[in-house]
């Protein structure tokens, strides 16, 4: 049977959001030019830093899907505190949001990557074809199912380059697809439960942000 016209730009979407996905935060991180922290090479929160910084909206109609993504206070722990260092719309023009969390110290980062497609068949398609991906950002683990959204799926290692070890958690919300990257010092990687914790925290904001935009 041939592939009907809708599910082939269906699957386009969804692979055109995976390369997003895979892609991650870059294009949140903290200006270069900065001096690099110990532990995540971020550079240090500065301490007038009060708001986050996002990139202009086209128009006063533009959704604002920042509404998508948790809050500082939800990664907080009972020693560390988080803020939001950036956010700004998805990359190659597509629907969703991207945004970086870091600790008091720099010694920690969350990222978040939101990608809202068509449909949840499209979520699908790009969480799988990222999973697939993964070792292109992350060396060492496997691919383990996690409890968080729909299809989570979490994996543990390091990055690429060896500088940080990184977890790395992805899943679906209805037309949704969410990627989740906890970085840390080699050594002293996030423990499990803290991303499980943060990732259901994430999947709730999801699906309440998506209510609200009527998706």
């Amino acid at each position: 049977m041939g592939i009907s016209r809708t599910s082939s730009v269906a699957i386009r979407t969804a692979l055109g959001a995976a390369v997003v996905l895979t892609l991650g935060l870059s294009g949140c991180a903290p200006d270069s030019s900065s001096p690099p922290a110990s532990g995540t090479g971020l550079p240090p929160v500065a301490a007038t830093t009060s708001a986050p910084t996002s990139a202009p909206k086209e128009n006063s109609s533009a959704v604002d899907y920042s509404r998508l993504l948790i809050q500082p206070g939800d990664i907080d722990t009972a020693t560390e505190s988080f803020v939001l260092r950036s956010t700004q719309p998805n990359r190659r023009g597509g629907k969703g949001v991207s945004a970086l969390f870091v600790n008091q110290d720099d010694t920690r980062a969350v990222g978040v990557t939101i990608t809202v497609l068509p449909d949840a068949a499209a979520a699908k398609a790009a969480l799988d074809a990222s999973v697939a991906a993964l070792g292109t950002t992350l060396s060492g683990g496997t691919p383990q199912p996690s409890p968080v959204g729909t299809d989570g799926t979490v994996i543990s290692g390091q990055s690429s380059d060896g500088t940080k070890d990184m977890t790395v958690l992805l899943f679906t919300e209805g037309a949704a697809v969410a990627r989740m990257e906890f970085g840390s010092a080699p050594g002293n990687s996030t423990v499990a439960d803290v991303v499980t914790d943060v990732g259901v925290k994430q999947a709730i904001a999801l699906r309440a942000g998506l209510q609200s935009l009527g998706g």
